[in-house]
């Protein structure tokens, strides 16, 4: 975080004065000014990497005062600061990167600062204009999920068909929505089909609409999903899924760019960009005669393979902190995870991916609304390893034996990454019982910052000495 200049635009000179200590703590460079002269700060100081916006004297005041700071720099990164129960306008919402609640905990502080720097380094990765809508639909650090952002903003402004591979839950749909979204087709309709959600004799007409009496139960004329896209995207999900005859049907319109409805002949022509996505190996299919190749070389002009969660497990914190930040929001409650329930998660494999998670999330909000939630309060299949609290139950072994030997590996081998947690765990108890508790002293002994040692205390479930920072 040292390298964030932050500037606090608040009307309240006590809250500022406070998120300034805080805000140091973090080795930040925080700039506080009230709310009618931060443009002067600006001009006299120089350019920010975020903006820290107070509630103001009121909410159209905010509303405005958002407006301004994003005319003088629409891709400044800002978070709200937001009072207890307050209504948040949706121009505020969809003009901030973050949402910080009041009184401002250092954690929560801490995680939104953590989100203005992935947001910068996506930024500069990509080189995009829309970046922050992209970066808040798409939560996460990992190089897997930095290259789907790249590619859609690559991809986007044209109309290339758009092929997403990858297993369900992956988030195939979000990514469809953004590649739409950051297009040239935004004002226009964005319409989801999933082909192996409706029967083989109803789909023609779902696609392409019928005439009244093409068929029993025809009882009047109904468009269909191409003509409800005209001039937008058109989400074909499974299509993997889609029957062979229907197959054929769908590379024409492709081809020909017109279609009949069911029981007519007139010709209707509607100009749709078509983003498909399956979570099954479209060229098996094709070997097994299930998928036509014609239509694969269609629809794979630009593939965009969604990584699997268990392949981005550095992003599992961001998006569960994101996913309580919502559900906050939705006023459905709130929990907290200690470090030891967050390390048994990361070794959890998820098959059903970051869908699989947010289900898990709402299962606990629902378990132990505003608790903290420890491992073994999770489901039984979640609990996976040891956790911190075991390492720390067994504290008082001598480091020398967490040290492997010269003679090599046990016999029977080791957890790697279970072993150096734990040593590190036992050094740092060690410096901070040595520095009679003293975090700085801890640190020095151990050669490392102050602000990272606090957050590997937290890390590991030490308590520091002085009172949680909370304003």
């Amino acid at each position: 975080m040292a390298s964030l200049g932050a500037l606090i635009v608040d009307s309240d000179e006590g809250r500022r004065e406070s998120l300034q200590v805080v805000l140091e703590f973090l080795e930040c460079r925080p700039v506080p000014v009230a709310d009618g002269n931060w443009q002067e700060v600006l001009k006299a100081r120089g350019p920010v990497d975020l903006v820290l916006l107070g509630p103001g004297r009121g909410e159209e005041e905010r509303l405005e005062l958002l407006r301004d700071l994003k005319r003088h720099d629409e891709h400044l990164p800002i978070v709200a600061l937001m009072e207890p129960q307050a209504p948040s306008p949706r121009e505020l919402d969809e003009g901030v990167i973050a949402r910080v609640p009041l009184p401002v905990r250092h954690q929560e502080l801490q995680h939104a600062l953590s989100q203005v720097v992935i947001y910068r380094e996506n930024r500069h990765l990509t080189g995009g204009t829309r970046s922050l809508e992209l970066f808040r639909n798409l939560v996460g650090s990992s190089a897997g999920i930095r290259r789907v952002r790249r590619l859609i903003e690559q991809v986007a402004d044209t109309d290339a068909n758009v092929l997403l591979l990858g297993e369900s839950g992956t988030g195939k749909e979000v990514v469809a929505r953004n590649i739409h979204y950051h297009s040239g087709r935004r004002y226009k309709p964005f319409v989801p089909v999933n082909c192996g959600a409706i029967p083989e004799d109803l789909l023609e007409s779902e696609l392409f609409g019928h005439e009244k009496g093409a068929f029993t139960g025809a009882i009047s004329a109904r468009r269909g999903r191409f003509e409800m896209a005209d001039g937008g995207t058109l989400f074909l999900d499974e299509i993997g899924d889609m029957p062979l005859a229907m197959q054929v049907k769908l590379l024409r319109v492709l081809q020909e760019r017109t279609f009949e409805r069911v029981g007519s002949n007139k010709s209707i022509t509607a100009s749709v960009r078509i983003v498909a996505a399956t979570h099954s190996n479209l060229e098996d299919g094709i070997a097994a005669g299930k998928f036509r190749q014609d239509l694969y070389y269609r629809l794979n002009v630009f593939p965009i393979d969604m990584p699997p969660l268990r392949e981005r497990v550095e992003d599992l914190p961001l998006l569960i902190n994101d996913l309580i930040t919502r559900m906050e929001h939705e006023k459905r409650g709130s929990i907290r995870l200690t470090p030891a329930t967050m390390d048994s998660l990361c070794r959890y494999p998820w098959p059903g991916n970051v869908r699989e998670l947010a289900n898990l999330i709402e299962r606990l909000l629902i378990l132990y609304p505003y608790g903290v939630v420890d491992t073994q309060d999770l489901p039984e299949k979640y609990q996976v390893g040891r956790s911190l609290r075991d390492v720390r139950a067994e504290g008082d072994l001598d480091l020398s034996a967490m040290v492997v030997s010269s003679q090599g590996l046990p016999r029977e081998g080791l957890d790697l990454k279970e072993h150096l947690n734990r040593l590190e765990y036992l050094l740092i108890k060690q410096a901070l019982d040595e520095a009679g508790g003293v975090v700085a002293h801890a640190a020095k002994r151990l050669r490392m910052g102050r602000t990272t040692l606090v957050e590997k205390m937290r890390k590991f479930g030490l308590q520091r000495p002085e009172r949680a920072s909370s304003i």
